[in-house]
């Protein structure tokens, strides 16, 4: 009986890993796709790879390197210049 509930709890850490590493590459990839608009499109593609390749270490990385500096988000305030949208003065 010991036996199935060590068994049984190797497989809840396990799908509690795996639904962490879950969230953390849909975090990455959202926050990447959607509030980086000054990220270069070369780095975003990295940053979805890196999300991919190492999951939950990954994100703690993006986390560090990016999302704590605010390195490519848009202050509030600041709109994006669009090039394609006619400029009305």
């Amino acid at each position: 009986m010991d036996e199935m509930a060590f068994f049984g709890a190797i497989y809840a850490l396990g799908l509690i890993l795996m639904i962490l590493q879950l969230a953390a590459l849909i975090w990455v990839i959202y926050d990447v796709l959607t509030k980086q608009k000054k990220m270069p499109d070369l780095e975003k593609v990295l940053w979805i790879v890196v999300a991919f390749l190492f999951t939950i270490i990954g994100a703690l990385i993006y986390y560090v390197l990016i999302k704590r500096e605010h390195k490519y988000e848009e202050k509030p305030g600041e709109e994006e210049n669009l090039e394609d949208t006619p400029q009305v003065y």
